[in-house]
């Protein structure tokens, strides 16, 4: 009976594939590398880049004493676990703030599979942070409680239904609904990745998210700069430019309610899609004895345990059979340190026949031809860029540089085939100015001094010592790795066919929902390009157990595949 079932099931997910794209107008990377191309600025696609205030009803505080509220939901390393996130009480500003006790509300959340009675039960623990300041004239915040519960031993790609809250005081959210990722194997992966970066809580932001929205992700990946709490002094007053702006303040500050303005604002998306976050210089937020991202460790859960990482800088997890690496550029990266010897375990773990596609992420990209943070982080890019491709990573998504940018195929400044395909996302809608001027147009490259980043120091970036290049700082022209370049907020959509094609689009805010402003296929070649890849483990052949014996529910599986996105399963 399961060999008869299981070989249906082979046959409709067959057919499905192939009637998932008809895009045979679309290039792939087997057709590059590409000529580069420049899109002409379009004065209209700054938008509306104000932030919301915090009198707009879609960031105010609507629930009542302890019930949750900022409720979000992020992925664990492996199918079978999630975290879910969330806040209880009330934040306190001001020159005299007394902290909650994280022990006067429990952390539980009680869930079960969709359609079934909530019967299971999970508790986590809670924690408040503060944002501190050393001077009288500033004002100091203490969170609400902030609550963590990591629920286990799930199924793959099943839809559950949960409840979080204090149970014993009757705080209890209302029920949310979240769907698994597959198990990880070479036909199995998520639908849809949206992938966005410097978000902040701007009328752009809002944009940005309802066409992510349409798009139905089953995760949502953010390349860092998260609220942009930081372009604010303590008493609320907001600029475009902080450094600008406030140039004589004591230190930078911050204003901490922004942060629950845009949990308040994102709850409808994550409460039911997982959101995977690594942190950004806007996260930085100095405060008291040198604490630095306070609020970004605090307010959400990531998998830095279960994937063996001691830091919430950097972690890994799997999707279906893709890997993703989280990085932290703004934590030392050099190879005697924790980072890299993280990487180094990390990579050498990874089973190229469960998770085909090895997909990392950080905030600074190593290759923008924008002349804003033009090669800032080149010493970053100078420790880690060998291993990256000494393991095959696939595809990279950064952030940071406000506009969109995709590479060719690349490695150390040069045409490779077997190089990864970078992607820049840094356009997601923060109050901040769009990048539009290039290093490679005249008078535009910056001098080489200006170029390390602040925080983390060093300079790595030299002239040019090969290539067309040779001799220079910037190009004289639009680089050769630089495939396609274009000033315009908006985000993108990764969704991984089998084991060797991937679809990526990027959608512009200024389009229709449907329209892609960039579409590629990228295709992997393993057989041309063979990586180091680590042993299939015990997880992994669990993993391919489970897919076996979940066959035998052909029903549910049969409807899942083939529609996926209907409203009876689908979280959004």
């Amino acid at each position: 009976m399961g060999f008869a079932l299981m070989s249906v099931i082979e046959l409709v997910l067959v057919f499905s594939l192939s009637f998932f794209h008809g895009d045979e107008g679309v290039l792939s990377t087997l057709d590059g590398p590409f000529k580069p191309v420049t899109v002409p600025l379009d004065n209209s696609s700054r938008g509306k880049a104000v932030d919301l205030s915090d009198t707009d009803p879609v960031v105010q505080r609507v629930v009542e004493g302890f019930e949750p509220e900022q409720i979000s939901l992020s992925l664990s390393a492996t199918y079978d676990s999630v975290w879910i996130s969330w806040i209880t009480g009330e934040f306190h500003i001001g020159y005299n703030i007394t902290s909650l006790d994280p022990k006067t509300v429990a952390s539980v959340v009680q869930y079960g599979m969709y359609g079934l009675p909530i019967t299971d039960e999970a508790t986590g623990y809670s924690l408040v942070y503060n944002q501190l300041y050393p001077f009288e004239c500033l004002q100091n915040y203490t969170s609400g409680i902030i609550h963590h519960v990591r629920l286990t031993g799930l199924m793959p790609d099943t839809l559950y239904q949960y409840q979080c809250g204090d149970p014993s005081i009757s705080a209890m959210s209302d029920v949310y609904y979240f769907r698994t990722m597959p198990v990880s194997g070479p036909h199995s992966y998520p639908s849809r990745v949206a992938v966005v970066g410097d978000l902040g809580l701007t009328f752009n932001t809002t944009s940005t998210v309802d066409h992510m929205i349409s798009n139905h992700p089953d995760l949502v990946l953010l390349v860092g700069d998260v609220s942009y709490a930081n372009l604010y002094l303590t008493n609320g007053t907001g600029s475009d430019c902080y450094s600008c702006s406030f140039s004589q303040t004591p230190i930078h500050e911050t204003y901490q309610p922004r942060w629950d303005y845009w949990g308040r604002y994102m709850q409808p998306l994550v409460s039911k899609v997982p959101i995977m976050v690594v942190e950004g210089n806007h996260e930085i937020e100095q405060q008291a004895e040198n604490q630095t991202f306070v609020a970004y460790s605090s307010r959400f859960a990531f998998p830095s345990e279960e994937s063996g990482s001691s830091s919430t800088f950097y972690y890994s997890f799997n999707a279906g059979g893709i890997h993703f690496i989280m990085l932290g550029a703004y934590i030392s990266y050099n190879k005697p340190e924790d980072q890299y010897k993280w990487l180094e375990r990390d990579l050498a773990s990874v089973d190229r026949e469960a998770t085909p596609w090895l997909v990392a992420a950080w905030h600074p990209p190593w290759y923008s031809t924008y002349k804003a943070h033009y090669r800032e982080a080149e010493c970053m890019r100078v420790e880690m860029e060998d291993i990256l491709y000494k393991y095959g990573v696939d595809i990279v998504f950064n952030g940071h540089v406000h506009a969109y940018e995709r590479s060719n195929r690349v490695y150390n400044y040069t045409l490779d085939p077997c190089g990864p395909i970078y992607i820049v996302v840094g356009d997601g809608g923060n109050r901040e100015k769009m990048a539009i001027a290039h290093a490679d147009e005249a008078g535009n490259c910056p001098e080489p001094s200006t170029t390390p980043d602040e925080y983390m120091g060093g300079y790595c970036a030299f002239n040019f010592t090969s290539g067309p290049a040779e001799g220079k700082f910037c190009w004289d022209r639009q680089p050769d790795y630089s495939a396609y370049r274009e000033s315009s907020f908006g985000h993108g959509i990764l969704e991984v066919q089998n084991e060797t094609h991937a679809l990526w689009t990027w959608h512009r805010n200024k389009d229709m929902y449907n329209l892609a402003g960039d579409e590629i296929y990228i295709v992997r070649q393993p057989d041309r390009c063979p990586v180091e890849s680590g042993d299939t483990t015990m997880g992994a052949l669990l993993d391919q157990y489970l897919e076996e014996t979940r066959k035998e529910n052909a029903i549910y599986y049969i409807s899942k595949k083939m529609f996926p996105y209907e409203e009876k399963y689908s979280p959004l």
